[in-house]
């Protein structure tokens, strides 16, 4: 029996309030990149996150005793999860420039009904018909917000797609390695790949102009929230199982809804909401108890 089932109920009461943290650091990360996006290259801003990410991941393996982290089983599974690490981040950063926070986030939760409609194929398991309901129902959801003469570039939202597949196969890798790859090795490998990929062409796309210090550590700190994130949800997953977490990621959503409107001044209107909503809803279901039990998509990420 786990940790989180034997100290259940308070040690799963612990485990949410921890995984709320989780989400707010992940929420705040977006709404910080929205924010530097609009001065700095997307790579560039990549890069330094990642680099403060990475730091973080070594001193982590280094107290779990694990420095030789990189001689481990399944290393090109764990490169390729590290490659769709960072086509999330880069997609999703770079969609940042032209796409409202709200409705990139809300496109961004179509991820774990990717998982749902990828699984058969991927993973064999099998997807009954509720859950391609809400596959369905989240799908409807996007096309409310990206509507035909909508607002939303198409540039931005293709990324943001783009975005959302790639954060699905890498939750896909995820489960594929459960249990054979430890998470802090699998955290590791991200953090070095995602620091490569993103390091390479940074230097072909300098700023316009050198950050000051406060955008400096506006920078960093998104790496440090990103890393501090990914650790308090080891802990988290260490007190609660994933099936009780799951519906908390929903306060992303609302989260990036508060951030949009009182940091940047933007609320989507009425039809957006609804396609939000929907989203929220069809995720929201794939959490419900059913007659089996098969893992649950996990947005806590990036």
């Amino acid at each position: 029996m786990s940790g989180a089932a034997r100290g259940a109920p308070a040690e799963w009461r612990t485990g949410a309030w921890i995984f709320l943290c989780v989400v707010a650091l992940f929420a705040t990360v977006d709404a910080t990149a929205k924010h530097l996006v609009g001065r700095y290259p997307a790579p560039f801003l990549n890069a330094v996150r990642y680099a403060a990410t990475f730091a973080v991941a070594l001193g982590m393996l280094a107290v779990r005793g694990r420095a030789r982290w990189w001689d481990t089983p399944h290393r090109a599974l764990l490169v390729v999860r590290g490659l769709m690490l960072a086509v999330v981040g880069t997609c999703f950063m770079t969609a940042l420039l032209w796409m409202p926070l709200a409705e990139a986030t809300a496109i961004y939760f179509m991820a774990p009904l990717l998982v749902v409609a990828l699984s058969p194929w991927v993973l064999g398991e099998r997807v009954g018909a509720r859950q391609w309901l809400a596959v369905v129902a989240g799908f409807a959801g996007m096309l409310l917000i990206v509507r035909p003469g909508g607002r939303l570039p198409a540039l931005g939202t293709a990324l943001m797609l783009a975005a959302a597949l790639a954060y699905a196969l890498l939750q896909l890798l995820t489960r594929r390695m459960a249990g054979r790859v430890d998470a802090g090795v699998q955290y590791g490998f991200a953090a070095v790949i995602c620091l490569l990929a993103t390091g390479v062409p940074a230097p072909f796309f300098p700023p316009a102009a050198w950050p000051g210090l406060a955008d400096w550590c506006a920078m960093l700190a998104m790496g440090l929230m990103s890393a501090a994130a990914q650790v308090l949800l080891i802990f988290a997953l260490q007190r609660a199982p994933a099936s009780t977490l799951a519906p908390l990621n929903y306060f992303h959503l609302l989260l990036a809804l508060l951030y949009s409107a009182l940091w940047f001044g933007r609320w989507p209107d009425g039809v957006a909401l609804a396609g939000i909503g929907l989203i929220m809803a069809a995720g929201l279901s794939l959490t419900l108890p059913r007659r089996t039990s098969p893992s649950l998509p996990e947005m806590a990420r990036r």
